[in-house]
Formats: structure tokens, sequence, C-alpha cells
């Protein structure tokens, strides 16, 4: 009965929040022309844009990044590499790096509670019980794999990654231990490598990510068949020898 009460104070904290954020993009001023800017900077493409962005905060530049990677966590699927890229260029390398994954890692946690907290209900209207069931059985049995390959795919929607997670029975922590280790190597690369490299260059540091995930996923899939397998072998194995009782 506690937790009832606590998760339906949790849904109306959650929805007020997220009327408050709506009533103020639409109600203040300021805040709907620097969303918007926000909106078309992510648009363009260019880090540098970003970059200038947040530089011009000067002393609070690292917090307004961190809030960004943030929002874009919440407004997926917005690109996350171009604050990677521009806090690499601004901070260092490694200050970059240790800034875009620990804010990364905050709108991942931020974007599972959501889904946790309001997502179950509605999904299940808009499909089906029995479907986010199966899907639940899956993340039981290869989430942790799961949410690591989709970490390491740079064209795979970070943010959605993290609903679709928060939606299932997964527990919070092997999603942020799976989501953590998947989003580390990226964050190196791109952190290390991404502000210096140009065309084709950078392309070929993200095909050698793409690579890497793929034999991954060719892994995944394979454990995936070897299970169904044996799980088929042991279903034929119990029919043959119910067949035999009858004979007897």
């Amino acid at each position: 009965m506690e937790m009832k009460k606590q998760k339906k104070v949790g849904k109306i904290v959650v929805l007020a929040l997220l009327i408050l954020a709506v009533l103020s993009y639409f109600c203040i001023p300021t805040v709907k022309s620097t969303l918007n800017n926000i909106f078309s900077m992510f648009a363009t493409g260019d880090f540098t844009v970003v970059k200038e962005f947040v530089k011009s905060y000067g002393a609070y530049a690292m917090v307004v990044s961190f809030l960004l990677m943030v929002l874009q966590s919440i407004m997926a699927p917005l690109p996350a590499f171009l604050i990677t890229f521009a806090n690499a260029n601004l901070f260092g390398w490694w200050q970059g790096a240790i800034l875009s994954w620990s804010s990364a890692m905050a709108g991942a946690a931020l974007c599972f509670w959501i889904a946790k907290i309001l997502g179950r209900d509605v999904v299940e209207k808009i499909t089906s019980k029995a479907g986010l069931n199966q899907i639940d059985i899956f993340f039981e049995r290869y989430g942790k794999q799961s949410i690591l390959i989709a970490r390491l795919l740079p064209f795979i929607s970070f943010d959605i990654v993290s609903y679709a997670a928060g939606l299932t029975s997964m527990k919070f922590w092997p999603f942020f231990i799976a989501t953590g280790l998947g989003q580390l190597p990226a964050t190196i690369v791109y952190s290390y490598v991404g502000g210096m490299l140009t065309g084709g260059a950078r392309l070929f540091v993200t095909g050698l990510l793409i690579l890497f995930a793929l034999s991954v996923l060719v892994a995944l899939l394979r454990q995936i068949y070897t299970a169904k397998q044996k799980s088929k072998s042991v279903g034929e194995v119990k029919n043959v020898e119910k067949d035999n009782s009858f004979e007897k």
C-alpha cells in the first residue's frame, strides 16, 4: 500500500514538472527563445556552434554543458556527440570526457526513471500487456548485453534506449552499469580525437566503433540462437520420452 502511494506521488510530481516545463516554454519568452536557439543549434550538426554557445556562459560553462546534455537526453533524439566534441575543445579531452560521460549518465538515469514512473501503464494501453511482458523476458535474459550494444552503436538513439529500458522490469543498477560501460569507449574516442578530426578521419573512427559494436551484436545473436536451439532440443527430448511412455 505504501509502495503504491509513493508511486502515485512520484507520478504527480513528474507530471507537474513536465506541465510546468511546457507552460514555461509557451508563457516565458526568454525560455522559449533560448530553447529554440538550442534546437536550431543542434539542427546545424556543427559542434563549433555548440562550443560557442557553451563558452558564452564563462565560469558557468561546465554547468551549462551538463544541463545541455541532460536536456538532449530528455528531448530524444538530439545528437549528444556534438556536446562531447564541444566539451573536448573547451575543457581538454580528459576533462571533457569526464563531463560528457557523467552528464550523459545523469541524462540516461533521468530518462529511465521517467519511463519507470510514468510509462508502463501508458505503454500497456497503447500496445499490449503480453507484448510488454515478452520485452521484459528479453531484457531479463539479455538486458545487459542489449544495453551495452545499443550504447556502442552511434546511430541508435541513446535516449530512446533509456526510455525503453525503463518500460521493462529491468533493475536500475544493471541498466546503469551497462550504460556506463557501453558509453565509455565512444566518449573517450570522441573526446580524444573528435575535436581534432574532420571529414574522412572522423568517419573512419565512427566506422571502427560501428564495426566493434556489430561484432558484439553477432556474439549476442549467436548466444540467443544457441539458447533457442537448446530449448528446442530439450522440448523434443521431452516429447520423445512422453511418446515412449505412452507406447509402454
